[in-house]
Parts: C-alpha cells; sequence; structure tokens
C-alpha cells in the first residue's frame, strides 16, 4: 500500500478523538454509540479506533478486531445512521487533513460504509 502524504499517526489521532467528539454530541449517533460505550470505555475505543485507521491507512497491521461483525450485532441502526457518521467523518477530514490524504480517506471511509451497512442492516 502506497502511503498518502500528509497521513500519520499524529494525523490519525487527531481525527479520531474530533470525529468522535462530534459523534457523542450528535443528536443521531450520539445516543447509539452511547448505548454500546460508557464513558469510561471511550479512551479505550477511541485508542481501538485509532489503531484500525493506523491500520488501514499507514498499514501498520496493529488492528486486530472484525468491525464488520461488531456492526453486524447493532440491530438499532440503519441506514441513515451510516450516512450520518460519513457526513461527520467528510467535516472531520476536512479539518485535520490537506485535500488530497482527505479525499483520499474518504473513498476508504464510503467503501468501509457500504460494508458495515450492508452487515448491519440486511
Amino acid at each position: 500500500m502506497n502511503v498518502i502524504e500528509g497521513i500519520t499517526e499524529e494525523k490519525i489521532s487527531q481525527m479520531v478523538s474530533q470525529f468522535y467528539r462530534r459523534v457523542r454530541n450528535d443528536d443521531l449517533l450520539g445516543p447509539v454509540f452511547g448505548a454500546q460505550i460508557q464513558d469510561h470505555e471511550w479512551p479505550d475505543h477511541l485508542a481501538v479506533m485509532c489503531d484500525f485507521w493506523s491500520s488501514v491507512l499507514l498499514a501498520t497491521g496493529r488492528y486486530r478486531g472484525n468491525p464488520r461483525e461488531t456492526h453486524m450485532s447493532l440491530p438499532e441502526i440503519a441506514p441513515e445512521h451510516f450516512d450520518r457518521w460519513l457526513d461527520l467523518f467528510e467535516l472531520t477530514l476536512g479539518e485535520v487533513f490537506d485535500e488530497g490524504a482527505a479525499n483520499h480517506i474518504l473513498a476508504r471511509a464510503h467503501r468501509m460504509r457500504d460494508v458495515l451497512q450492508e452487515a448491519a442492516c440486511s
């Protein structure tokens, strides 16, 4: 995998922190995430998400989970949740990364959204 200029561990951490701050405060996504992740569990979740995005974007191999399986076990999510997730994610990318890196990450996020939405909503 080619590493895109401007995508670093520090930027990934910043992206994850800013994005999940938005998610937690969002009227649609906040309750869904809040039902799954208790306040004291958020630091661990953010660390896992940093590992996930590091694996996806920098090919570090740090993430060891199964996002498809995880999302299949969430009966309360619907396509509009994934659309909102993508909207907030795109907003965050534009604040953290330059346009080239943001577009690269957003393309990956679109593919992920499609796979996870199919798993969760089928």
